[in-house]
């Protein structure tokens, strides 16, 4: 016999007498769940190695009508995903997440298509479930998808309903933290750089924005939107630029963003920080490669996809999860304030 045969007349059901566990917990192990104590991982890894136990996933596929697929559904253009750092964090959380499940990952980027290609793999029954990141008011598409699969949201979902499992960061006082220490350093004619407001995201970020400065007293300054691209941040800098005064500080809601005004700034004659203070959102790779470095508020994108796949995870072993996961983010104070 070889080898390849003795391992494939190993049972579940063997590696759980030989573990001293159950059948399902042997399962949940073997599927990446997070929902078994640190003793009986120990003792199902330990009989997995001594029986040489190999998963039959085509086996469990037609026994449970799993996949063991995952799919993750970007509705942006390839531009703006393979151009955004954001988008290489939360993939690399993911899939670092399902490294150590026996799931894989499907990627979709939804452009320009409605998500009727992707809708219709999703529901022909390619994939277990799935998460979504970066979606927006126009994406209908998702609520079909949703359906159908057991869906995570990489953010607040654009029609958030209590069944709804979201992983976001706050949004909200992350800008308004970054938006009272510009004021606590003195300048009170601040604008913003806005995300676009069909994305939750876009719309929480002002909204921190605005009540920082209502705490404090302070009016509006002015508001462009940038829609979360160098070009879009070039773009609403020009027009704040435009209509003058020039602003004393600027909150940019994210660093691609901030990266695009810095550029329009330096072609103005304007130094910053000396003429215009900047801070960023998102703390990326971009934040350092500018200059000068951005203050930004670091999000924990990385540690979002980890905890999205965690959480798709358990309700595909039948777990239940929390619904609504709140990351914090953090000032990083570098060179542009």
């Amino acid at each position: 016999m070889t080898i390849d045969a003795a391992r494939a007349t190993v049972t579940i059901e063997e590696v759980a007498a030989a573990a001293g566990v159950s059948r399902s917990t042997v399962s949940r192990v073997v599927n990446g769940s997070t929902a078994v104590s640190p003793e009986a991982l120990e003792s199902v890894k330990r009989a997995i190695d001594e029986l040489n136990y190999v998963p039959n996933r085509a086996a469990r596929s037609l026994a449970s009508r799993q996949t063991h697929a995952i799919a993750l559904i970007v509705p942006e253009d390839t531009t703006r995903f393979f151009g955004d750092p954001f988008f290489a964090a939360i993939v690399s959380g993911i899939n670092a997440r399902l490294g150590r499940s026996d799931y894989v990952l499907n990627l979709f980027i939804a452009n320009d298509d409605p998500g009727d290609k992707t809708t219709a793999y999703v529901r022909s029954g390619a994939v277990d479930g799935a998460i979504v990141v970066s979606h927006h008011t126009s994406d209908l598409f998702i609520d079909r998808i949703a359906q159908t699969v057991p869906v995570v949201y990489g953010g607040r979902p654009v029609r958030e309903r209590e069944r709804d499992y979201y992983v976001d960061v706050d949004n909200t006082r992350g800008a308004h933290d970054a938006t009272v220490y510009l004021i606590e350093r003195g300048h009170r004619d601040i604008a913003t750089i806005s995300g676009p407001l069909t994305m939750p995201a876009g719309v929480d970020r002002l909204a921190g924005y605005r009540e920082a400065l209502a705490a404090w007293g302070l009016a509006d300054g002015a508001i462009e939107d940038g829609n979360f691209t160098a070009d879009g941040g070039a773009a609403a800098m020009r027009r704040i630029l435009e209509r003058g005064p020039v602003p004393d500080a600027i909150f940019v809601a994210s660093d691609l963003m901030a990266r695009g005004a810095l550029t329009v700034l330096a072609a103005a004659g304007l130094r910053v920080p000396e003429d215009v203070a900047i801070i960023g959102f998102d703390d990326s790779p971009v934040a350092t490669s500018v200059s000068p470095q951005l203050t930004t508020m670091r999000q924990p994108s990385f540690a979002q996809g980890e905890r999205m796949a965690s959480i798709l995870l358990d309700l595909l072993a039948g777990q239940h999860p929390r619904h609504v996961t709140i990351l914090e983010t953090e000032l990083v104070v570098r060179e542009s304030v």
